[in-house]
């Protein structure tokens, strides 16, 4: 039986299909243009259509699919697509898999930490609800459609994930190049935390997800250790052997510089705790920044 991913050529989907390819497992990506072989199935949530045979008899569905939050300014256009790419995208999988004779037994579906809004300096875990904010509510949006699954008796796991370290790309993609000219800076107060999980720790935390029916409901994929940005930019420089700009960039020059992004996305506090994956044993790979991040650069 396979595993059904969208999302599948994205940072996180082209690392997970990977993964599961290693184990053996099969996996058929769900794709947007014409498909290539067995190993691919059509989708268009634009269009609202699905290739519900390819989800026939599936073992579990990784549904990753969305239009990225920091790549590109929100224009008022573009909030709407990513409000239409993940709500409407979500809710066109879901009431395929509703309408399957054999539907999967899991479902896997993203969100982010930015479900919870700016929480300050206190832990928070998978008990806190909902913050305010655009973020907040497209997350509590982007959940509900997936966890209309359950009513199909497909057990469903939002994974509300931090930032997520690779060189290859997402938020520390982005930053690699200032950072590497000696030009990294704390980015408002500096004293907001960042949650943060290495890419590694991201897929097997997902595989573990998958095969641990015990685990549903919103999960946080962060390492059990966030810091604050000044930390996270003081580690950042160390490890590439480089200053950092000491004088912290004020909130108002992040806003001039990528709109209301900055205000949304950089300077909210998430000082997140990971407690149902450690609550179920998994282990974490990389608990120390430092650490993850000599091993992801």
């Amino acid at each position: 039986m396979a595993i059904i991913v969208t999302g599948a050529s994205g940072l996180l989907g082209t690392a997970l299909v990977g993964a599961l390819l290693d184990e053996g497992r099969e996996v058929v990506r769900l794709v947007r243009r014409q498909p290539e072989g067995p190993g691919e199935a059509f989708w268009d949530p634009a269009a609202g259509a699905i290739d519900r045979a390819a989800l026939e008899g599936a073992e579990g569905v990784v549904h990753l699919a969305g239009a990225s939050v920091g790549d590109r300014r929100w224009t008022a256009a573009y909030k709407t697509e990513l409000v239409r790419s993940r709500v409407e995208g979500t809710r066109l999988l879901v009431d395929a898999l509703r309408a399957l004779d054999a539907p999967p037994a899991v479902l896997l579906s993203a969100s982010g930490v930015d479900f919870y809004g700016d929480t300050g300096s206190r832990e928070i875990d998978e008990g806190q609800g909902r913050g305010r904010g655009f973020l907040a509510e497209l997350c509590e949006r982007w959940e509900r459609e997936a966890e209309r699954a359950g009513e199909a008796g497909i057990r469903v796991a939002r994974l509300r994930t931090a930032m997520v370290l690779s060189r290859h790309g997402g938020a520390l993609g982005r930053m690699l190049p200032i950072f590497r000219i000696g030009l990294g800076a704390p980015l408002g107060t500096g004293r907001q935390y960042w949650s943060w999980i290495s890419q590694d720790d991201w897929v097997a935390a997902a595989l573990h997800i998958l095969k641990n029916q015990e685990i549903s409901g919103p999960v946080n994929l962060g390492s059990p250790s966030p810091v604050t940005n000044e930390e996270f930019t003081r580690t950042l420089g160390k490890c590439l052997r480089k200053g950092t700009v000491p004088m912290p960039v004020p909130a108002f020059a992040l806003s001039m510089g990528v709109g209301e992004f900055a205000r949304a996305g950089l300077l909210p506090s998430h000082r997140m705790i990971p407690r149902k994956l450690l609550d179920s044993g998994y282990g974490f790979t990389h608990t120390r920044l430092d650490e993850a991040l000599r091993a992801v650069l």
